[in-house]
């Protein structure tokens, strides 16, 4: 099965004036579809800026990245938008919601910037919110949802428009034992029965409980 996501021996380099910081020293990583992967590491690792290179919000130093079967260009922004927006959906720990509008309404803005408007938006918004298991909230305001209820949100927002690679930096970070236990469970299930590839940035132990494999970062390099 090709990889639906590929990190090929990655280097990014900070540069700022005289200094000059390799955070990432060839890395590479690959993600099957329906598979779970778990990036592991201290602060300051570099798991979280691979994370930000391998959907296309950074760009490598040297390396390759591939999404969906295709190679992306570091010299070609507008591919690396259309990547972003076409192929890959993003969670992050501070859920990012519009708090002015509806649950709904952020998923359909979701949908409003891929491209897809009107009643296709809004029913594809409805069944995302369905799937995560918030049929019944989709009129409901920031403010009048939980914290799991959120991130809950934020989930189905990264899945509208079906990309085939979801990534989530510290998904769990802001929930209590028990919220974030369930959105493990619901992104491991969402992973396989749509056949995606799921990558978590992760200080949780439990995420080993859900991920297929865990990757381990030290020092910008993989752990043994």
């Amino acid at each position: 099965m090709n990889p639906v996501l590929e990190a090929s021996a990655v280097v990014k380099v900070f540069e700022e004036g005289s200094q000059r910081v390799e955070v990432l020293r060839g890395v590479s990583v690959t993600v099957a579809p329906g598979e779970v992967v778990a990036l592991e590491g201290p602060s300051g690792s570099g798991k979280t800026t691979l994370l930000s290179i391998m959907g296309c919000i950074l760009t490598p130093t040297s390396g390759d990245i591939t999404v969906a079967g295709e190679r992306v260009d570091p010299a070609r922004p507008a591919q690396l938008r259309d990547v972003r927006r076409r192929s890959i959906g993003f969670v992050f720990q501070q859920y990012n919601l519009f708090p002015a509008l509806t649950a709904l309404e952020n998923v359909e803005y979701a949908l409003n910037v891929k491209g897809r408007k009107g009643r296709r938006a809004h029913e594809e918004a409805a069944s995302a919110l369905a799937r995560v298991g918030l049929g019944d909230r989709l009129h409901f305001l920031p403010r009048d949802l939980s914290g799991g209820q959120k991130q809950r949100v934020a989930i189905a927002r990264a899945l509208a428009g079906s990309p085939p690679v979801i990534l989530a930096d510290e998904p769990t970070a802001n929930l209590d034992t028990a919220a974030g236990r369930q959105i493990l469970e619901l992104f491991r299930d969402l992973a396989k029965s749509e056949s995606r590839g799921l990558v978590i940035v992760t200080h949780d132990p439990k995420v080993r409980a859900v991920a297929d494999r865990v990757v381990g970062i030290r020092d910008g390099r993989l752990a043994a």
